[in-house]
């Protein structure tokens, strides 16, 4: 924690933070490199710096001053900071300009988006770190978490985030995945330039090498393939941030593939506008289109291999009407399709 009462890297897991550099030394090499850096922090301001009365830039109040008695459900470190106070947005205000000083481009903001404790957002305290952002001289993505974001919160959280959780940890479970069916259909109309939904990391290849939840340690991935498929078809029509969650020096071919398919990747760049067109017990089906090209997702939720219904198909698409399969990367046409159990076909028209 430095004078200021923020908190900074220790010099002893981060070298190069030695002599009150901060992250800037590790900015740089990541932007060197091509990258974006991303930083994961809680709200609030250090339990630390409270309990020594720490000093606050630009005024002569001290941390006890701006400190409220709220604090995260599952890590102690903070209290929330109280910005009815000039001084909570001046404490907020010199924790972006540090940032911004490092170089930082994304900040995800943990114990923010929905409190167990205490019921919804942290309005006031999300408006503040908003405020703080539009003073830096960089552009940074905010991200809220945990989820899920209440739908009650929508439009302020369009006005004031760039990314919110739709979700609480996400994990290589089914139920998990078919319950983001229903979240991604409620949060769609709220999707547009600047404002992405946050369907969470994707928990694929090798996974949880140091993780404490998720029921599967050191692992990979537990979803079949046909599940990654159905996986990444939501996240993309979707257009949910597209957050890898596995360790990146393992990545196997069919994983890498998932990331890497052109034709699914432009459909997710380009889409203006996506919803939930149709749902039984097993089916689900998205419609998506951008300005050259329409878009469907046939998900078979089921536990079965089903073949596509023509009652479903043919109000869509004509039956010799060729569409191209941009998983498999063929032309095909709709009659006698069919798609394994939680499986998907996804098709441009």
């Amino acid at each position: 924690m430095d004078k200021y009462s923020r908190l900074i890297p220790a010099e002893n897991r981060f070298p190069s933070a030695s002599e009150g550099g901060g992250f800037k030394v590790l900015g740089d090499y990541i932007h060197k490199l091509g990258l974006k850096f991303g930083i994961h922090i809680m709200r609030g301001i250090p339990r630390q710096a409270v309990h020594q009365n720490t000093a606050i830039k630009g005024t002569h109040k001290r941390a006890r001053d701006i400190a409220l008695n709220n604090i995260c459900p599952w890590n102690s470190d903070m209290y929330g900071v109280n910005v009815d106070m000039e001084e909570g947005q001046l404490y907020y205000d010199s924790l972006l300009e540090l940032y911004a000083e490092w170089g930082v481009d994304f900040i995800k903001v943990d114990d923010i988006a929905n409190s167990y404790l205490y019921g919804g957002a942290h309005r006031k305290e999300i408006v503040a770190i908003r405020k703080a952002i539009d003073k830096v001289s960089r552009p940074i993505v905010l991200s809220l978490s945990p989820g899920p974001a209440q739908l009650e919160d929508g439009s302020f959280l369009q006005e004031h985030a760039n990314m919110w959780s739709l979700t609480d940890d996400f994990w290589d479970h089914w139920p998990a995945l078919y319950h983001m069916f229903d979240r991604t259909e409620k949060w769609a109309p709220f999707v547009r330039q600047g404002n992405w939904p946050d369907c969470d990391m994707l928990p694929l290849g090798h996974i949880g090498i140091r993780a404490v939840d998720g029921g599967g340690g050191d692992n990979w991935t537990r979803f079949t393939k046909e599940e990654q498929y159905l996986l990444m078809t939501l996240w993309t029509i979707f257009q949910s941030p597209l957050m890898y969650g596995g360790t990146l020096p393992d990545i196997d071919e069919f994983t890498l593939s998932l990331f890497t398919n052109r034709d699914v990747l432009d459909m997710y760049q380009t889409l203006t506008d996506r919803r939930q067109y149709y749902r039984d017990d097993s089916w689900i089906v998205w419609h998506a289109r951008n300005d050259q090209n329409e878009y469907f997702a046939f998900f078979n939720v089921s536990e079965e291999e089903l073949e596509v219904p023509k009652e479903i198909w043919s109000k869509l698409l004509k039956p010799k009407e060729i569409v191209k399969d941009l998983w498999r990367q063929q032309e095909m046409t709709m009659p006698n399709q069919n798609v394994a159990s939680h499986g998907v076909l996804l098709v441009r028209k």
